[in-house]
């Protein structure tokens, strides 16, 4: 049996097996798991685990632990890799015991377009690093190591597609984020690549963004592909352990939902949305200070919203974005504020008010362009109490919520009011008449904080 021993043992991870158990299990009780949730693919960074320790095993308890296979993609950082990487070895060695590979998938996956090279995985730390938490989480479970160089993204895309029915096989992505940069500028990029994770559009990314880049897109492609989402479970970098701030690495983690991102925060978050919103307008009313902590970090995805406000079914403020430009739990904040106190239809909600009102809040997906040949036509595709609509012309814009279609459910009669909010006539069409729809995850208020 060929056996590969550990090249970053005692450098990157405690080499004693006893003492690597511990540190495992200290990650894990100074961490808390968010919410329930069973996934088969997970992105997580490959630092030494003094650094992203913590953060690799807060998102290793988001993975399905049943699993018997788990393939794990990384970067080739030390060996020249034409399109991919596979190792020849029956097992690896970890301090906490051998792992053994699947050697069916294995050479399936080189028949699929990589090479075997031994070579490349030698004082490789970006794959070996994940083996302590493998070998800790799911002691039983085989693995398939690749190591990601020349290939692009659709190839890791296309290995997980080909396995993904089988719900024993689960996924590893592993990646660090932006490296040696100042915080402030590491701060900024490392945004812009979360970002482009949580909403799928990937295939753009580049390479100072993330080491594990192609992989990283070739799950975001997969999702994408499904409508699935990514959801972050944590995001810090090297600085939070050296304490030098002048050159600093990233990392992020994130799971996989099998659902889209809005019902996804709706069904395991939306209680919490609801709840912000009548904070944010109960201590503006009381004139008290309002600071959110302790929350879920998948809240701080950036996501549109609308708040709305009604006292016994009728609307007494409606405020929101369309598009997601901040972070969730601010945007549900500031809108619940200006649905209260900025909605130019209505006064301002008064102290006296606050107990009678009732909340309820939209989280939007991205808009996406209706293409369309005249007004005919747009009118056919539209879904009735599916579709949010957003129209634009000659500077005009407005958009109706797909809760609306209850008060307007003839299509011609919601496209002729939806033309006379943004100022237009009802007959209103042109060549430059543009419109899009989106869907929305609705959250309605079930308790009333006092």
């Amino acid at each position: 049996m060929k056996i590969k021993k550990p090249s970053v043992a005692g450098q990157f991870y405690d080499a004693n097996a006893e003492q690597l158990a511990a540190n495992i299990e200290s990650y894990v009780v100074n961490t808390q798991k968010e919410c329930n949730y069973d996934s088969r693919a997970i992105i997580v960074p490959h630092a030494g685990h003094k650094y992203s320790g913590a953060l690799a095993a807060k998102c290793f308890r988001f993975l399905k632990k049943d699993l018997e296979t788990l393939f794990v993609f990384a970067p080739a950082h030390r060996y020249a890799v034409e399109t991919y990487a596979l190792p020849t070895d029956d097992a690896w060695e970890c301090p906490l015991g051998e792992i053994y590979l699947h050697q069916d998938y294995v050479k399936e996956v080189q028949e699929m377009g990589g090479e075997f090279c031994d070579e490349a995985f030698i004082n490789e730390h970006s794959l070996e690093v994940q083996l302590p938490f493998i070998k800790q989480f799911m002691p039983e479970v085989n693995i398939v190591p690749v190591l990601i160089g020349g290939a692009d993204f659709h190839a890791v895309s296309n290995i997980i597609s080909k396995y993904w029915d089988n719900e024993n096989v689960g996924f590893v992505i592993s990646s660090d984020l932006s490296h040696f940069r100042n915080k402030a500028e590491a701060s900024r990029i490392d945004s812009v690549t979360a970002e482009m994770i949580e909403n799928n559009v990937c295939d753009n990314m580049q390479p100072e963004q993330a080491c594990g880049y192609k992989a990283i897109c070739g799950i975001a492609d997969f999702a994408g592909q499904k409508n699935y989402s990514l959801i972050r479970v944590g995001m810090t970098d090297s600085s939070a352990v050296s304490g030098d701030e002048t050159s600093v690495v990233g990392y992020g983690a994130w799971f996989l939902a099998e659902q889209e991102k809005t019902e996804f925060i709706k069904e395991k978050y939306g209680n919490i949305l609801v709840q912000l919103a009548q904070l944010s307008v109960k201590s503006q009313l009381e004139n008290v200070n309002f600071r959110v902590e302790n929350f879920p970090k998948a809240l701080e995805t950036k996501v549109a919203t609308f708040v709305t406000l009604s006292i016994d079914g009728n609307l007494r403020g409606c405020i929101g974005t369309i598009l997601g430009v901040e972070p969730l739990i601010v945007n549900v904040c500031k809108n619940a504020r200006n649905a209260a106190f900025q909605d130019p239809r209505f006064a301002s909600v008064q102290p006296n008010e606050y107990a009678k009102l009732d909340f309820s809040v939209s989280l939007l997906s991205r808009p996406q362009r209706i293409s369309f040949k005249n007004e005919q036509d747009l009118l056919e595709q539209l879904r009735p109490e599916v579709d949010g609509v957003i129209i634009k012309d000659i500077g005009r814009q407005s958009v109706y919520l797909p809760e609306v279609w209850k008060q307007l459910p003839d299509k011609t009669q919601f496209l002729n009011s939806l033309k006379q909010k943004a100022g237009l006539a009802p007959d209103w069409f042109s060549d430059t008449f543009e419109a899009y729809r989106f869907t929305t995850a609705y959250i309605q208020q079930t308790t009333k904080i006092e």
